[in-house]
């Protein structure tokens, strides 16, 4: 049965299943750690009542966490629940 964009429900569009939407990739974790040390380590503004290098630094673990978190599902729990389907559409009277 085709969906919407011609496809049929359920099958893999560029490696995703319809269906299941990834919290943090690996790229969205990398930025967060990439912006999380510009604050930490490279601004030196002082703001009252909130600290630049303190949300540098949570930024800096929330991408850490993420990026680890993102590995493990990438090459360890997503590599469980593929499956592999192989379709003959020859004509079977040959």
């Amino acid at each position: 049965m085709a969906g919407p964009g011609g496809n049929r429900v359920g099958e893999c569009v560029r490696g995703v299943t319809k269906g299941y939407v990834r919290a943090m990739s690996i790229g969205s974790a990398i930025a967060l750690i990439a912006v999380g040390a510009i604050l930490k380590f490279a601004v030196t503004a002082h703001i009252s009542g909130f600290n630049v290098q303190t949300a540098g630094t949570v930024l800096l673990v929330v991408g850490i966490v993420g990026l680890v978190l993102a590995l493990v599902y990438t090459f360890w729990y997503a590599d469980r629940t593929r499956q592999t389907v192989v379709r003959d559409e020859r004509d079977p009277r040959y």
